[in-house]
């Protein structure tokens, strides 16, 4: 059943929803409360989201602007990853909701509408169209065209983000929202094992990739009590949270099963131009988007000491260049406010143009001494901060801050905007 959630993956939640409420100690909560407080005071989560054992799962979580820049910038490195992988992979895009009609799957808007007009026309629904729980289905069902595409040649893959939806529960009625990126890789039945192992290898090193500490994540073999019911073998990438471990990715091998049962068994329109007259064996890989930028916040806290008051520590949000939501924040020093604003905003358009994110600190009127500024830079996860001043307007001279050393650098204005493209293109070649 391609709608029903893994019984492996709703015990997996149910099991630390109970532990976080029944044996976490107090220091945890508050670390997790900690941690999450950040999170909302820098912008990367909604303040309205209090719910710890969700929190700490990935769910029911309202970005804010810097965390939905960050999960946009998460889903883009996927994609390049996937089309800069050397594999034939092609990206699809299917609807959130399905309904049945006459035994057939009819994909549909997810608005109430589109579902009342098809109410009054078929006069048979009772229920609103069923959710999806993953992005197989959509690859399963665009398999044959694609394939027909491909010349009936394997290997080759299917790409698609899309928000899925998890049962809290495991009743099926309480749901919440979870972004997934999803690879559906069709490969012959005697390379199925290898690719698997090959795609376990590429995922497991690319979330280590934009990681300050890689190895707090890490792959594993899915239990074989714990497999899904179509699935021959598992593995899944995990990561250890200060609460534990979890899995923000999961790679299985499903054999043919579904795809005959897409396609009504139909074995001749499968058969790929081999010989052979076999059916293409699946592999399915979802990742957990939303628990793996939560991964990554946390992978990027650093706690630095403070110079001037050495019993305080600062919170550092060292997130890799290529996902920082805000790469430069532009500020002014003394000096006459309002020719070294038209300088920042002639920067700020610079740096739109070259399509590097630029926080305008400059519009901010309130008095703020510079530590306040770094403090709340760093916190945020801003790589760079600028300062202009009264020297800007008689040399060109600025000065420019790093995030990772703390090291104020002078540079003419003419330069900067260089200076950050390839500091951020040297962290992609990394």
């Amino acid at each position: 059943m391609f709608f029903r959630l893994s019984t492996w993956y709703v015990n997996n939640v149910l099991c630390q929803t109970r532990t976080l409420c029944s044996a976490s100690t107090t220091d945890l909560l508050g670390s997790i409360k900690s941690l999450q407080q950040l999170f909302v005071d820098r912008y990367y989560v909604s303040p309205g989201v209090r719910n710890v054992a969700l929190f700490k799962m990935g769910l029911a979580c309202n970005y804010g602007p810097l965390g939905t820049e960050l999960r946009s910038n998460l889903l883009n490195q996927w994609w390049l990853s996937m089309s800069s992988s050397g594999a034939q992979i092609y990206g699809i895009n299917t609807l959130c909701r399905h309904l049945e009609v006459d035994g057939e799957n009819t994909f549909q808007e997810p608005d109430e509408i589109s579902r009342e007009k098809l109410m009054k026309m078929t006069g048979i629904l009772q229920e609103p169209p069923s959710m999806r729980t993953n992005l197989l289905q959509g690859a399963l069902d665009q398999f044959i065209p694609t394939f027909e595409l491909m010349n009936k040649k394997l290997p080759f893959g299917l790409a698609e983000t899309g928000t899925c939806f998890q049962s809290l529960d495991g009743s099926g009625c309480n749901l919440a929202e979870v972004t997934q990126a999803s690879l559906v890789w069709f490969c012959s039945p005697r390379t199925s094992s290898q690719w698997l192992d090959h795609w376990a290898r590429h995922r497991l090193k690319w979330w280590r990739k934009f990681a300050l500490s890689p190895s707090d994540f890490s792959s594993s073999d899915v239990k074989e009590q714990d497999l899904e019911v179509a699935a021959s073998r598992g593995i899944q990438i995990s990561y250890n949270f200060p609460w534990g471990q979890e899995p923000i990715e999961l790679l299985w091998s499903r054999g043919d099963t579904e795809l005959l049962q897409m396609h009504k068994g139909n074995r001749s329109k499968l058969h790929c131009r081999d010989g052979r007259k076999t059916v293409p064996h699946v592999i399915a890989v979802s990742g957990n988007m939303d628990r793996g930028l939560l991964a990554f916040l946390s992978n990027s806290l650093l706690r630095r000491e403070d110079t001037k008051q050495r019993l305080q520590q600062r919170k550092v949000l060292r997130l890799h260049p290529l996902l920082a939501p805000v790469k430069v924040a532009l500020d002014i020093n003394r000096g006459p406010t309002v020719e070294l604003r038209r300088v920042c905003a002639g920067l700020l358009q610079e740096f739109l143009e070259a399509k590097i994110s630029a926080w305008p600190g400059y519009l901010e009127t309130a008095p703020t001494s510079m530590e306040q500024l770094t403090t709340k830079y760093d916190e945020m996860g801003v790589l760079f901060t600028i300062l202009i001043s009264e020297n800007t307007l008689e040399s060109g001279l600025l000065q420019v801050r790093s995030r990772d050393t703390t090291i104020r650098e002078t540079m003419h204005i003419s330069e900067v905007k260089n200076f950050i493209s390839r500091y951020i293109t040297a962290a992609d070649n990394i």
